[in-house]
């Protein structure tokens, strides 16, 4: 099995690798959101396991939750992983493994025991994130990154499908229709990616050194800290909104379960098409300016939500809002990455940085159902948002915007 070619990495000329590496971002971010797909199967039929199984809320809560964890935790050793053997290798095997947990779940998980493991071992979908953000970082010049990047951060639209397709596949085809359908096209690109997919000839020699000591020594980067923050608040923002906005808008505004579903989704869907834009605005204004200005508008839009305008028009634009903000910013956090990241620790800068932002979206939906629970009213959440977006904001000022004028000076 190989790991790449041996021989040494060139640089990136300034002109790229034109239709070369175009080819390599499209492959690498139809195999991101495909996997993403699989990861998120789960969400859509949270309701019919809880009623095929009798399973409590608390339970069917950990069913959905343990692959999102499992995913976002996992991109630490894919990430190291990817460093160390590349994405040549990384994309068709996780891709390939990824399909025996879904078919798993589609044939075999009859118990909640049985779903948690079959999720536990799904979370494998979601690692994929640290595997493409080196790959293509490698292929395309500082001048083009920002733009590939949120590209391929597009992928994570991945989970909009499943929720958008999960259960009218079922409902018009039977139950495990959808695991049968995904588990075959993430075949056909674990072939075709195994056949296609190259490593860019500027890819950094492979990291050496135990994978524990290379994850604790890119740890202490202070980049890693600092691109995990702004990846938490960003990133992970749009996870939490997505996650809870349902829940907000039936409790707060009185809407059916449809209709928040069917706003949210369009939540979800701006803040996806924003990424690359953030990206791309990035490579012209640079990630610093970019997450500022979204930072911005998050503690904005934050701040308007506090007072409980009322949802047409005032709170649909304050949402929309930051939901732009919160897509760009995250495609601007990984334009940062190659100004920020030895070239040889991308991947397991990456994986600890994804980490970052899949957990962080975890954390603000608990609060706003204690607030909630406590008060009755969101005002006191969204208050706390719109504080740590403003913090986040004068963070992005200070310390990543030095850290970020040093790395483009050496």
């Amino acid at each position: 099995m190989t790991t790449g070619s041996t021989a040494p990495p060139q640089a990136i000329p300034d002109e790229g690798y034109g239709s070369r590496a175009t080819v390599q971002l499209v492959l690498s971010t139809v195999g991101f959101a495909l996997n993403f797909w699989a990861w998120a199967l789960l969400s859509p039929l949270g309701g019919t396991f809880q009623e095929a199984l009798g399973l409590s809320d608390v339970e069917t809560s950990v069913v959905v939750a343990v692959p999102v964890i499992v995913g976002s935790l996992g991109r630490i050793p894919v990430g190291a992983l990817t460093d160390r053997f590349g994405a040549r290798i990384m994309f068709p095997l996780v891709s390939a493994l990824t399909i025996l947990p879904v078919l798993y779940l589609g044939f075999l998980a009859d118990s909640l025991t049985g779903l948690i493991v079959g999720g536990f071992f799904l979370g494998l979908g979601g690692t994929t994130f640290a595997i493409g953000i080196p790959f293509n970082n490698a292929w395309f010049p500082p001048s083009r990154r920002g733009t590939a990047l949120g590209l391929f951060g597009a992928g994570m639209g991945g989970t909009a499908i499943a929720a958008f397709t999960t259960v009218p596949i079922r409902d018009a085809w039977g139950e495990e229709a959808p695991f049968v359908l995904v588990a075959t096209v993430l075949a056909i690109f674990a072939v075709v990616s195994w056949i296609w997919l190259r490593d860019s000839p500027s890819r950094p020699a492979p990291a050496t050194g135990g994978f524990w000591s290379r994850t604790w020594s890119t740890f202490k980067l202070p980049a890693t800290l600092q691109l995990s923050w702004l990846y938490a608040i960003g990133f992970g923002g749009f996870v939490a909104f997505s996650v809870y906005l349902p829940t907000f808008l039936t409790n707060a505004y009185g809407l059916e379960a449809a209709d928040a579903a069917n706003r949210t989704a369009g939540f979800v869907v701006l803040a996806v098409i924003m990424r690359p834009i953030g990206g791309t605005l990035s490579d012209r204004f640079g990630g610093v300016a970019v997450n500022v200005v979204c930072f911005a508008l998050v503690t904005l839009g934050a701040a308007v939500i506090a007072f409980q305008p009322s949802l047409f028009p005032v709170g649909t634009i304050a949402f929309l809002t930051m939901a732009a903000a919160l897509g760009a910013s995250s495609g601007a956090t990984f334009a940062l990455v190659s100004d920020l990241a030895p070239p040889d620790k991308v991947g397991g800068v990456t994986g600890l940085v994804g980490a970052a932002g899949g957990l962080g979206g975890f954390i603000p939906p608990l609060i706003m159902g204690a607030v909630y629970g406590a008060q009755g009213d969101y005002d006191i959440g969204f208050i706390l948002l719109a504080v740590t977006a403003l913090a986040t904001l004068l963070f992005t000022l200070g310390p990543v915007r030095r850290r970020a004028a040093r790395g483009r000076a050496s």
